[in-house]
């Protein structure tokens, strides 16, 4: 960490957040001379909202980070207090990985890792302007006056555009809790004629640890078997611990629904749209107003910190009408709040103004990522700035554009939704985002993006050995696992129910069938007992979706083929069963054309369009018959 008045960098990166952080790691792998610029060191990684990592498709986005040997993964597992692998019943590729953090550790973690990075220099300062030579970019200028000359630089603002704070009917600008906004760099944007929007999020209060009564309430530990985000651990490496659980009830609802007019976001303060899919205690009380109880997970902030978060009841109400519904439920009859929740409002970019490697198209040497691009998450932030960071660096190296297809992981179907669709509000990943997603599960992000990351030249030599270790092992077990094959009545003899048609199948095949465990198939593969445990999981894995993979490959290219296949008037979509409600509404309201219009509509998933495709082929083949 220093402080210049001129410095030449190929890239600066301004925003030491998730995004930023992320960037930079990026682009100084990459080999290039990388300048991240934040307010203040001490909040390089900041965990600015909930103290976890991961989760359904978040946890996905997690994984690929990693596996080009981002720094993501690491310093989640690093701080990790609760591990969790959400959806564990259900398949792997709708399996999430999800970490309680000790923000503490997080922040910390992400601080020594980064100082310890060759290539990266940090720098305290606020950016306050753009350096142009023409309409290129050709650096950013601080506060202070000093100027750092750059090829490309990389915005990572998150929620400081213009952001102000609300809390009831009181408004302050602030870009989170305590620190001040962006202004003149917001100013700076609008100078260059973009698409601009407002977006809100929100956070609930931090309650005091030790006013809870936990022995009220009901204990949700962490895994037996913990699964970590990197590639490179096995193992959690703090002490593991327990969240509380606790619910809203009727006199919760009853008092948030006598003060909603003293909501910020329902007493007409707030003009920015926020995250549906996390919404505030105000919505679900109103949207789902048949409810009598929501859950509130009351999750720790670290090891050594009284602070808990509690996650399901984020807010704008005032601090009064806050105290009242959170001492209204079970155990929490005597809570101190050591701060209040709050709504924030900032700026965003519409990215369709973006390219697929996040370049700004007007303006050559900006990259943009993270909630600046309408996103929300951490994850989704760091994806988005591990692709700016490697896009910048091979930029200053004139190399050809790094790019993330939807078919090879969760990070393209993001860069391709938020560029050709843009944001209504915000962007949030899910797995039914993915018309691939039963080949992008999180097991095997290593499989589809690690060479990636070697044949750039950004995966360091310990991943590499790592990976090629793992693949030459599970070579290995495919090999002996079809090193055999066996006839139907020879595999009866072996306990296992096969169709009678004569194909001899191997022990890789049957691991494909329900219930049929790797254990299962050990007598029919000499030497696949000495395999280790991983070995065995990942090929019974890889074995149980090699049919579905190739499956949903011809599916893509159906829609694909069919894409402009024109929707007829009048056109039943009401009467489309098996979508949503909300998605009916949508292309009710909307009347795409053709299938290609109507897969453009924000929300619309690739089930969603194969369905359309079909009962468009149903009503196409009736009218003939006709």
């Amino acid at each position: 960490m220093f402080h210049v008045k001129h410095g030449e960098f190929d890239v600066v990166v301004v925003g030491g957040g998730h995004a930023g952080t992320e960037a930079a790691y990026a682009a100084a792998r990459m080999g290039v001379r990388t300048a991240l610029v934040t307010l203040k060191f001490g909040n390089l990684g900041v965990m600015s909202c909930n103290p976890a990592i991961g989760g359904l498709g978040k946890g996905h986005l997690v994984r690929e980070i990693d596996a080009m040997d981002g720094i993501m993964g690491r310093v989640a597992d690093a701080a990790g207090i609760q591990f969790r692998l959400l959806n564990r019943r259900k398949g792997p590729a709708v399996q999430g990985p999800r970490a309680q953090s000790d923000r503490k550790i997080y922040r910390e973690t992400m601080q020594a890792m980064l100082s310890a990075t060759q290539n990266l220099e940090i720098i305290e300062g606020e950016v306050t302007d753009f350096l142009m030579q023409g309409t290129r970019l050709s650096g950013v200028m601080l506060a202070d006056g000093s100027e750092l000359r750059s090829t490309s630089v990389i915005l990572t603002t998150g929620t400081f555009l213009n952001g102000i704070i609300h809390i009831g009917d009181q408004r302050q600008s602030a870009g989170r809790m305590g620190e001040k906004p962006s202004i003149p760099l917001a100013e700076r944007l609008k100078s260059f004629d973009l698409p601009l929007g407002r977006l809100k999020t929100g956070t609930p209060p931090r309650l005091n640890g030790k006013t809870i009564a936990w022995e009220k309430l009901e204990s949700q530990p962490g895994d037996d078997q913990p699964v970590m985000f990197s590639f490179l651990n096995r193992k959690p490496l703090v002490r593991q611990i327990s969240c509380g659980i606790t619910h809203t009830n009727e006199r919760t609802h009853e008092v948030i629904r006598q003060n909603l007019a003293r909501s910020a976001m329902y007493g007409g303060h707030i003009d920015g749209i926020g995250p549906r899919y996390c919404p505030s205690i105000e919505d679900k009380v109103v949207r789902f107003a048949d409810k009598t109880s929501h859950q509130v997970f009351l999750e720790p902030e670290g090891l050594d910190d009284d602070t808990v978060y509690p996650n399901g009841i984020s807010t704008s109400l005032p601090v009064d009408v806050q105290e009242l519904y959170v001492r209204s439920m079970e155990a929490l009859e005597n809570v101190e709040i050591l701060q209040p929740g709050y709504a924030i409002e900032y700026d965003f970019v519409d990215p369709r103004s973006l390219d697929l490697t996040l370049a700004l198209r007007d303006v050559p040497g900006l990259y943009l990522a993270g909630q600046i691009n309408g996103t929300t998450g951490y994850e989704e932030a760091a994806a988005q700035g591990m692709v700016a960071g490697l896009n910048a660096a091979a930029r200053a190296q004139d190399r050809e554009k790094i790019l993330f297809s939807r078919a090879e992981s969760y990070i393209g179907v993001m860069l391709d939704d938020l560029t050709s669709r843009g944001v209504t509000e915000p962007y949030r990943m899910f797995t039914s985002r993915a018309e691939f997603r039963l080949s992008l599960r999180a097991d095997n992000a290593d499989q589809r993006l690690t060479p990636k990351a070697m044949a750039l030249g950004c995966c360091s030599e310990g991943r590499k050995a790592a990976f090629e270790r793992k693949m030459e092992q599970l070579s290995e077990a495919k090999t002996l696992l079809n090193a055999k094959s066996w006839t139907p009545r020879e595999l009866a003899e072996h306990g296992f129910d096969v169709s009678k048609d004569g194909n001899k199948r191997t022990a890789y095949d049957l691991l494909a069938y329900p219930g049929v465990t790797f254990e299962k198939v050990l007598p029919l593969a000499d030497g696949a007992e000495n395999l280790k445990t991983e070995i065995r999981v990942q090929a019974a894995t890889d074995a149980l979706y090699a049919q579905y993979v190739e499956r949903q490959k011809k599916d893509a290219a159906a829609l694909k083929r069919d894409s402009e296949l024109e929707i007829p008037d009048g056109f039943d979509f009401e009467g489309l069963s098996g979508l949503s409600s909300e998605l009916k509404g949508k292309l009710v309201r909307q009347k795409p054309r053709t299938l290609a219009q109507a897969g453009n509509i924000e929300g619309m998933t690739p089930a969603a369009l194969v369905l359309l495709l079909s009962k468009l082929r149903q009503a196409s083949v009736k009218k003939k018959v006709g």
